[in-house]
């Protein structure tokens, strides 16, 4: 990466630098191409980092609050990432202070609100329209050998779907913690479904009480096994869960995510009645 730019490391979803998924950060993108914007997240190496440009025309926002904003993995740019969206106002948070934001992904515009509680910056996301769709049996025939689990592992409860809030992502339910603690997959023979398949991650989820979730994202795609913490998957989720009639309209889920890889994170799912977006808030914190 050049010495002129930049560049921020930020975690979200947890308050511990050693916790949650970290993503480099970019507030100001506007001398890098496509090339210099890949090459500094292949070195970071996270499984995705973020970049600011100014607005595009038309953008509602405050002046100086609103972005263009692209996200790039190791070896491609993805549409959208709620984590490094999260890492992102977080760090605009330090610089600019709180308040709402505005960011133009190329999968729509999202809003994002950025507040202070008891010293600690959270930020809090509105996905774009989310949509979920059935999977093709064979398609799930192939995820599952991918993953090595027999159909029996399923929870019945939580039929196969791919959702959408952002970027797709097929939803697969553990029948049991345990299930979902031994992750051990075909990493080539996965990835080739979800290119085929247009997936950003493949979310496995275990249901420990109502409103109380345990996920796990294996990320091939994208250049690593898993991702420690989801953003975008969690919006789907929600999504997902509430068409299913998983949840009620309105609720408050709380996901579990990266504590087998031995980086914990929480993310916050809040859906509402008068609104079919799903809101995800995370914590953030700088990573040394």
């Amino acid at each position: 990466m050049t010495t002129t730019t930049e560049v921020l490391r930020f975690t979200a979803f947890s308050r511990d630098p050693e916790g949650g998924n970290p993503a480099g950060v970019v507030l100001d993108a506007e001398g890098l191409d496509d090339a210099a914007m890949l090459a500094i997240a292949a070195e970071l190496g996270y499984s995705e980092s973020a970049f600011l440009t100014a607005p595009p025309e038309g953008l509602e926002g405050e002046p100086g609050r609103a972005f263009t904003i692209r996200y790039f993995s190791p070896r491609a740019e993805v549409p959208f990432c709620g984590h490094a969206t999260v890492a992102t106002a977080v760090a605009l948070g330090e610089r600019i202070g709180t308040g709402d934001l505005v960011f133009a992904t190329r999968a729509g515009t999202v809003p994002v609100t950025v507040t202070e509680e008891d010293g600690e910056l959270r930020a809090t996301l509105t996905t774009v329209e989310p949509h979920s769709e059935d999977v093709a049996d064979a398609d799930l025939a192939e995820a599952l050998a991918a993953l090595d689990w027999p159909a029996a592992d399923l929870d019945p409860a939580l039929p196969p779907r791919i959702a959408f809030a952002g970027a797709r992502h097929l939803v697969l339910g553990a029948a049991t913690r345990e299930r979902l603690a031994d992750l051990a997959y075909d990493f080539d023979r996965l990835e080739a479904l979800m290119r085929r398949l247009d997936l950003t991650t493949v979310q496995l989820v275990w249901r420990e009480s109502e409103s109380v979730f345990h996920v796990r994202d294996p990320f091939p795609v994208g250049g690593v096994v898993e991702d420690p913490a989801t953003g975008a998957a969690a919006g789907a989720f929600g999504a997902y869960a509430r068409e299913i009639g998983l949840v009620p309209e309105k609720a408050v889920l709380t996901l579990h995510q990266g504590a087998d890889m031995g980086r914990p994170g929480v993310l916050t799912v809040e859906l509402r009645e008068d609104d079919r977006r799903v809101r995800v808030t995370g914590t953030g914190t700088r990573v040394a």
